[in-house]
């Protein structure tokens, strides 16, 4: 009811006329370079920042570089015509935003309400958006709230259309930088992903086999061959053990992978399952079979070999003498 009182007396009421209104397309056009060049980028950004493990460096790339952008549109919306008189978008079309009353161009607080106000122009099923085109003096709603209109304005001096184009190739760039640099990162975790798996899945069996099994005739040479197997935070529990079966008397231990699963993997960990036989004893005679099953944590060090960060035994050793 008001945009329809307002523009019944729009004939009657004294405004600036030295100047023609803005056509509804010459806006859109502007609002497209202002707003929604912007809005792209962000479309393709958003599902990578998401995609991404939180709070990983690529995370921050992705969000830093959001916040970047936002703040961009939002200096070129409400900044740049308050020092220069123009946005990016109306100097390409020659179009700027003034006060209704007296033809003044529109400071920044009043700029930046007016782009709140637009959200009303988008809440009302985009109406508001498509009122200029049969408003007496094409406005929105935003414009009607604020009191602000559009006009065709000479274009500045510069050739604004040769610069439009550099910021779209270079959003266009930039968007494909992001593209580029996501697969990049992402195809390289997941081959590393599928080296590791594959890597602890042979060799996993095999280190923890080394690291169970001694013998009392090469007892210092395989612990320490066992202890180059673990990591240095596991190694002095390893050592602990170990002197454990020393005092207790040296006798010899063997162990056998006889099935294994990779429970997860990464880059540079991983963890397994496996369960274990082996015998224990010297004497032919008195050996004792034994069974396990065991979860171990695997890292890669520096050198790239695998290493047991942490040895659990979920079904304690079983034995059985053998048959006589």
């Amino acid at each position: 009811m008001t945009a329809v009182l307002d523009a019944s007396t729009d004939a009657k009421a004294a405004g600036p006329q030295s100047q023609p209104l803005a056509s509804w397309h010459t806006r859109a056009g502007a609002l497209c370079l202002d707003v929604l060049l912007g809005i792209g980028v962000l479309a393709v950004l958003a599902p990578l920042a998401v995609s991404a493990p939180r709070g990983d460096w690529l995370w921050w790339v992705y969000t830093v570089s959001a916040a970047v952008i936002v703040l961009l549109i939002l200096a070129n919306r409400w900044l740049l015509p308050t020092v220069t008189g123009w946005s990016l978008g109306r100097a390409v079309c020659g179009i700027r935003v003034v006060r209704r009353d007296d033809g003044e161009a529109v400071g920044f607080v009043r700029l930046m309400m007016r782009d709140f106000a637009h959200l009303l122009d988008t809440a009302m099923l985009f109406i508001g958006w498509l009122w200029p085109l049969w408003d007496s003096r094409n406005r929105t709603f935003a414009d009607l709230l604020l009191r602000t209109e559009v006009h065709r304005v000479d274009r500045p001096a510069r050739d604004m259309r040769r610069f439009a184009a550099k910021v779209l190739a270079a959003a266009v760039v930039v968007s494909a930088a992001f593209v580029a640099l996501n697969y990049f990162v992402v195809y390289r975790n997941e081959r590393a992903v599928d080296q590791a798996r594959s890597e602890i899945a042979e060799q996993g069996p095999h280190i923890v086999e080394q690291l169970l099994t001694y013998n009392v005739d090469t007892l210092k040479d395989d612990f320490n061959r066992a202890q180059s197997l673990a990591t240095d935070s596991y190694r002095s529990q390893l050592v602990a053990q170990q002197e454990a079966v020393q005092k207790a008397g040296p006798t010899s231990n063997e162990y056998w992978a006889v099935s294994s699963a990779v429970l997860s993997a990464e880059a540079d960990r991983a963890a397994m399952l496996l369960a274990m036989q082996g015998q224990r004893g010297t004497n032919p005679q008195d050996l004792r079979f034994i069974t396990a099953t065991v979860r171990v944590d695997f890292d890669k060090s520096r050198d790239g070999k695998w290493r047991v960060a942490s040895l659990s035994v979920l079904k304690k050793p079983l034995m059985e003498a053998t048959p006589q």
